[in-house]
Parts: C-alpha cells; structure tokens; sequence
C-alpha cells in the first residue's frame, strides 16, 4: 500500500472513490479548489494497481470567531470498505495532521464533521485525539445530525491580543481565498479555464 499526496491528476480516481463510498459528493471544481490551494495537505493511499483505495481531504480556513486565527479542516475522509480495519484512515488523518504543522500558517485546531450515527468514525477520532464541541443539527441531506469534533493545536488566551506580526500574511491569504471561493461559485466557466491555463503552464497538460 502507498501513501503520498494527491496530485491534480488524481482528481478523477479521487472522486471515483468518493462516489462509490459515502454519500457525501462533492463537484470537480471543489476537489480542485482544494487541492490547487492547499496541495500539501491532502493525502491518498493506492494499492500495487495504482487504484486510489483512500484519501483525505483537507484545507486551513478562516476561524469564525477570531478576525485572525486559522483552523485546519478535514473536509472529506474515506477509504473503500475492503481496505478498512488496516489502519489506512488513521495513517491518512496523521499525515495531514503533520502537513498542517508544518504550514506557514499557524492554526488553532482542526476540525471536522462526522455523522452522529458513524461509530468505526467516531471512535477512530477519538482514539486520534479529536473531542466532541458542538452538534449541527440535520447537518446532512438525510437531516442526520453531525458531531462537530476538533483536535487542540494551540490554547487560546482569553485576554486581548496585539495584532501578531505576521497578521498581513495571515491577512492576505485569507482575502484572496475568500476572493478566489467567489470566483469558483460565481464564474465556473472561467474558473475551469484558468485552471487548465496553469496546468499547461506548468506542463502537467499537453
């Protein structure tokens, strides 16, 4: 079994496994959203066939309550049921754990959503060190509530902070993803387009 990390040419297998494993789907132009953004993140297991049997999703987002903070976010993890119980899922989360520490952004917590009826999920999180701190309710499509669950990266002070020093870092990554996630719901066409544009460019297209 091979770990790495996902490629844009993984797209297809990505959303192939994804389509025949959870309900919860995602159009092509998220995966590529998310994987042109934040590359490093993201991670796959494949079998000797090269078959994508797994993978994990993954992003740093804005904090809602702080106008500074970023969180880490496990958007979408799945690995195809004759592969489970081989620990793949935990190996996957780890290494997307370990990339967001890496970053140059430095995130508060990561969350993620699991469905309140999902015990291997839930289980498998907490053994990882997530803990349950909200419920959304009828979070899902079915109107199945999702457990809310975060890993603590940093403790937060509850006196006020000084504007940390890399704030227009901070600052600036957040404005032009906020920019560039309207451009992708607002203008798909486009959106498709410079997307193969940089891919030509960087030779990864004929």
């Amino acid at each position: 079994m091979n770990l790495r990390r996902v490629e844009v040419d993984d797209l297809v297998k990505l959303l192939t496994c994804n389509l025949h494993n959870i309900p919860e789907n995602y159009y092509m132009r998220y995966w590529q959203y998310m994987i042109l953004n934040w590359p490093e993140l993201s991670f796959l297991a494949e079998d000797e066939s090269g078959k994508v049997v797994g993978y994990v999703l993954s992003s740093i987002e804005p904090e809602e309550s702080d106008p500074y903070g970023q969180v880490g976010q496990i958007n979408s993890l799945s690995v195809l049921r004759p592969y489970r119980r081989l620990g793949i899922a935990q190996r996957l989360m780890n290494l997307s754990k370990d990339a967001m520490l890496r970053d140059e952004v430095d995130i508060e917590y990561i969350e993620l959503h699991v469905r309140k009826s999902n015990r291997p999920a839930l289980s498998l999180y907490n053994k990882l060190g997530y803990r349950h701190h909200h419920t959304e309710e009828k979070y899902y499509a079915d109107d199945e509530d999702a457990l809310i669950m975060r890993f603590p990266i940093q403790e937060r002070s509850s006196e006020p902070q000084e504007r940390p020093s890399s704030d227009s870092q901070r600052r600036t990554r957040k404005t032009w993803i906020t920019n560039l996630w309207h451009f992708v719901h607002d203008r798909p066409h486009r959106f498709a387009e410079a997307t193969m544009s940089l891919l030509r460019r960087r030779n990864s297209l004929p």
